[in-house]
């Protein structure tokens, strides 16, 4: 490589040698973290579409809500992605119904509402600490105002 006008050659173009490719041009920060940003979300989209694909198999563990946290991490980090999960068979109607609706079968809020509350009972009844049950109380409570806030899908 020959230098510019003006500039002094690098000492490995002075040689001979051709210059390692990260002596050449640094990533901008922003560009950096922004890389950084996209690759984990596509890592936890992967990880939520492992557990929603798991749910949608195994009773008592909700495999919806893993797939719409997954979609939303994809039309974040990887269109291709998400078009797949969109598109699957198997996976995507109901993240699509979601998204088009924003409702919640009744089904399947009388089995969330039931869950928080065998949930919570069996909590207390093997003895949790106070402080738990008071997290789970809260918690449980904004989830099932959320859920039955949303329109019957």
């Amino acid at each position: 490589m020959s230098a510019a006008p003006g500039e002094r050659p690098s000492p490995s173009a002075a040689e001979g040698r051709p210059e390692a490719p990260s002596s050449r041009r640094r990533m901008d920060p922003r560009a950096l973290r922004a890389a950084f940003y996209r690759q984990a979300l596509f890592a936890a989209g992967v990880v939520f579409l492992v557990i929603g694909a798991i749910g949608m198999v195994v009773p008592m563990l909700p495999g919806t809500v893993f797939l719409i946290l997954a979609a939303w991490c994809f039309t974040r980090s990887s269109p291709r992605f998400e078009a797949w999960l969109l598109n699957h068979r198997y996976l995507g109607p109901s993240v699509a119904r979601w998204r088009e609706t924003g409702a919640i079968p009744p089904v399947a809020k009388l089995f969330a509402l039931s869950s928080f509350v065998g949930t919570f009972g069996g909590s207390w009844y093997f003895g949790a600490p106070q402080g738990v049950l008071i997290f789970l109380g809260l918690l449980f409570a904004a989830l099932a105002a959320f859920i039955i806030t949303r329109p019957n899908g």
